[in-house]
C-alpha cells in the first residue's frame, strides 16, 4: 500500500480540490446558465436544434451566457428539457419542457432579457444548493429516491471534473484503503441484489469470484449493458448521463475480487452511450482513477468497451461471455457459474449497469443507509423505464416497495385521454402482464415473482382499456421467438408452436382446446429451456391466460376481439350521422380506394376492398370522429356504392 503521506484518499482530495474549483468557477459566473438535456431521448426530440437556437439568438442579442449540455433527468415525455438560471433575478433555476427552437428564442427575449420567466412553459423549479441543486421541487421527483440517478440531468457526462466535484470517485479512494474482504462485507450487508433481472445477492457473487482459484489468479469484471428489451432504456440513459458512477463501481468490484481487467459490454445500437463511456474511460485514466497504481496505490486496472451486435440472448451472462470470446452468443449449462469459471474459463463477475452504479453510494453512505431504503428482502431503489399508455413516460427511480398504483398513476400520470387502465407488463418481453387488481402490490423482486411477473431489468409497459391482451402476448412472444439462439429444442420449437397458436387465435382461426394447448406448451417450454430467455418467454402467455382468459375465449368461441385490435376480427365503417359532407380526409388516407362518396355526398367503406389498416381512423378530424370499429361478428352497416363511382 502507499505511504501515509500518499494514501489514495490524500491523492483523491488533491484531485477533488481542482474539480471543485472548476465547478465553482462555473457556478459563480454572474451570467445566465442554460443546461440542455442531450441524451438520446433529448436528441430525438430536437435538443441539438434547440441548443443551436439558443447559441445563435444569444449571439444576435449580444447576451453573454453559458450554454452547456447535460444528460437525461428522466422526464423523457418533456424533451427537449432546458434548465435556465439567471443569477441576477430572484428566481431559482427553472426547468422548461418541450423547448423548441422557437421557445428558445422566446425564453431568451422574455426571461433572460426582460425577467419574465414564462411560467406557462415551466415544468418545475430547483432549490439551489452549494454544489448539487435539489430536484425535489420538480413534479413527481418528491415521490422518487434517487441513488443511481442522483446526478443524471444535472452534470455534463463528458466532464469528469463535474462528477468529482460532487463527490465522484471518493468511494473508490475509500475502498483502496480497505481490505478487499471488507468491501465485499459491506456490499453483502447492504443487501444489494443484481439489477439485471435475476436479483442474485451482489456481495455473494463477488465473494465467490474472489475465493475462486485463489486471490492471485486471473479474474475479470464485466458490466452487462446489453439492454435489448422493447421499451427499456435505463442502462443506456445512465451510461449517457453519468458514466463515471458506473465506471467507479466496476473499479471497486475489480479491486474487491482481485481482477485486473474490466469489460463494458454495450450494444453497438447505442452509439452515444459507447461514445460517452469511452470518453469517461479516457478521462478517468488521465486523472489516475484507471491504469497503473490507481490513486497512488499498488492496484492496477484496465477497462475496455466491447460492442455487441444486438442479439437479445447476449443479455444472458454465459452467452455474453461467449460473445466477448469471439464465439456465437449462446448460453451454456450452469454450473459452473461465471463467478467460478467465466471469461476464458477464469472467475468473472458480471453485473448490470445499475448494480455497479449502486456501489459507490453504498460505500459513501454505508450499508445501513442503503438497507433503510426499500424493503427488507429487496433493499435500495429500482429504476423503471415506464412507456406505453401513460401520460408521463420516462425513467423513474423509486424505493422498492412502492406500489404499482403509485408508480403508474401518481408518478407517471396514468393512461392519457381519460382512458381506463387495463394492465401493466413488467420485466421486459419475458415479464408478466398484471391486471388492475394487482395495482396495490409492492414492487420488489419476490412479490412480483409471486404475482407471475418479474422485476427484470426495469422495463414497464402500461396498457389502457383499448389493448387486446391476446395480441400483446403474441407481440412479446414473437420478439422472444425471433431472439432465441436456437440451442435448446424447447425454446427453439416450443416458442414457435406457441406463437403459431396465438397467431391463429388473433386471425379468428382459434379452435376448441387451444387455451389448454397454450398452457401445456408454456409449461414445457419453461421447464425444458436452458437459459432465462426460454424459461421466461411464456410469461406473457401464462399471465394473460390467467388474468384475461375471457379475451381468449371471445377470440376463439365468438370470433370477436373485445378491444377491436386484431385486424381479422375488426371491421371499419363510417357513421353517416357524424360524417361531414365535402370532407375528403379519409379518402386520401385509404391505400386501396375502399372509401367512396355516397349519393348524399358523405363517405362509406367498401368492406370487400378494406384491408383494415386503420388509417381512416387517424385521418378523420376529431371534431367529426365519424369512423367506427365493429366486430364482424356483429352486422356491419352496408352502404351501396353508386354505379358511377364503381365505373370510375
Amino acid at each position: 500500500m502507499a505511504t501515509k503521506a500518499e494514501t489514495p484518499l490524500n491523492t483523491y482530495e488533491k484531485i477533488k480540490e481542482q474539480a471543485v474549483q472548476h465547478w465553482q468557477r462555473f457556478e459563480s459566473a454572474s451570467v445566465p446558465k442554460i443546461a440542455i438535456g442531450t441524451a438520446t431521448c433529448g436528441i430525438a426530440a430536437g435538443a441539438l436544434e434547440t441548443k443551436k437556437a439558443f447559441e445563435e439568438f444569444l449571439t444576435e442579442e449580444g447576451i453573454e451566457a453559458i450554454v452547456r449540455t447535460v444528460g437525461c433527468s428522466g422526464h423523457c415525455y418533456a424533451e427537449p428539457t432546458v434548465v435556465i438560471h439567471c443569477p441576477y433575478t430572484d428566481f431559482p433555476p427553472i426547468l422548461y419542457y418541450n423547448v423548441t427552437p422557437g421557445k428558445a428564442r422566446m425564453l431568451i427575449r422574455s426571461f433572460i432579457k426582460d425577467g419574465d420567466p414564462l411560467f406557462e412553459y415551466m415544468l418545475g423549479a430547483m432549490a439551489p444548493d452549494e454544489l448539487l441543486p435539489s430536484v425535489s421541487d420538480f413534479p413527481r421527483f418528491s415521490k422518487e429516491t434517487r441513488v443511481v440517478m442522483e446526478k443524471c440531468g444535472l452534470i455534463n457526462p463528458e466532464s469528469i471534473y463535474e462528477y468529482v466535484a460532487l463527490g465522484g470517485y471518493e468511494a473508490l479512494a475509500k475502498a483502496l484503503e480497505l481490505e478487499p474482504e471488507g468491501i465485499i462485507h459491506q456490499v453483502k450487508r447492504s443487501g444489494l441484489r443484481g439489477r439485471g433481472g435475476a436479483g442474485f445477492p451482489t456481495g455473494v457473487k463477488w465473494e465467490i469470484a474472489r475465493e475462486a482459484e485463489g486471490p492471485n489468479s486471473t479474474k475479470y469484471v464485466i458490466c452487462n449493458a446489453d439492454e435489448g428489451d422493447p421499451g427499456a432504456y435505463m442502462d443506456r440513459t445512465i451510461l449517457e448521463s453519468n458514466p463515471h458512477q458506473v465506471l467507479e463501481g466496476m473499479i471497486i468490484c475489480a479491486y474487491a475480487i482481485g481482477a485486473s481487467k474490466c469489460f463494458i459490454y454495450v450494444r453497438a445500437e447505442y452509439p452515444l452511450a459507447v461514445k460517452t463511456i469511452t470518453k469517461a474511460i479516457e478521462e478517468a485514466a488521465q486523472l489516475g482513477f484507471l491504469g497503473e497504481s490507481v490513486l497512488g496505490s499498488s492496484f492496477d486496472i484496465q477497462v475496455e468497451v466491447f460492442q455487441g451486435s444486438g442479439a437479445f440472448v447476449c443479455g444472458e451472462e454465459t452467452a455474453l461471455v461467449s460473445s466477448i470470446e469471439g464465439k456465437r452468443g449462446m448460453p451454456r449449462h450452469r454450473p459452473p457459474f461465471p463467478a467460478e469459471k467465466g471469461l476464458w474459463d477464469k472467475p468473472t463477475v458480471i453485473n448490470n449497469v445499475k448494480t455497479f452504479a449502486s456501489v459507490p453510494p453504498i460505500l459513501n453512505h454505508g450499508a445501513r443507509w442503503f438497507r433503510n431504503i426499500g424493503t427488507e428482502s429487496s433493499p435500495g431503489t429500482a429504476i423503471f423505464s415506464v412507456v406505453g399508455d401513460v401520460k408521463h413516460a420516462g425513467l423513474v427511480e423509486i424505493p422498492t416497495g412502492v406500489t404499482l398504483r403509485t408508480l403508474v398513476f401518481e408518478i407517471c400520470g396514468g393512461p392519457p385521454n381519460k382512458k381506463g387502465f387495463k394492465a401493466v407488463q413488467i420485466g421486459g418481453p419475458s415479464g408478466g402482464c398484471l391486471p388492475e387488481a394487482f395495482l396495490d402490490i409492492p414492487i420488489d423482486f419476490d412479490t412480483l415473482t409471486q404475482a407471475g411477473a418479474m422485476m427484470g431489468s426495469g422495463g414497464m409497459v402500461v396498457m389502457d382499456e383499448e389493448t387486446c391482451m391476446v395480441d400483446v402476448a403474441r407481440y412479446f412472444l414473437e420478439f422472444t421467438q425471433k431472439e432465441s439462439c436456437g440451442k435448446c429444442t424447447f425454446c427453439r420449437i416450443g416458442t414457435r408452436h406457441l406463437l403459431e397458436v396465438l397467431m391463429r387465435i388473433t386471425r379468428g382461426e382459434g379452435e376448441k382446446g387451444d387455451i389448454e394447448l397454450l398452457e401445456e406448451l408454456a409449461r414445457h417450454v419453461k421447464l425444458g429451456s436452458l437459459c432465462g430467455l426460454g424459461r421466461t418467454a411464456p410469461n406473457p402467455v401464462l399471465t394473460s391466460l390467467k388474468y384475461f382468459r375471457d379475451e381468449y375465449e371471445a377470440h376463439i368461441k365468438e370470433k370477436r376481439c373485445p378491444a377491436m385490435v386484431c385486424r381479422s376480427l375488426t371491421a371499419f365503417y363510417i357513421d353517416l350521422g357524424k360524417c361531414a359532407r365535402g370532407c375528403d380526409a379519409c379518402v386520401g388516407s385509404c391505400p386501396t380506394k375502399a372509401i367512396f362518396t355516397t349519393r348524399d355526398r358523405k363517405k362509406a367503406i367498401d368492406q370487400e376492398l378494406c384491408v383494415k389498416c386503420g388509417e381512416c381512423v387517424v385521418a378523420c378530424p376529431p371534431e367529426y370522429n365519424a369512423v367506427r370499429k365493429i366486430s364482424p361478428a356483429h352486422k356491419v352497416p352496408i352502404v351501396e356504392r353508386p354505379e358511377e363511382d364503381m365505373q370510375d
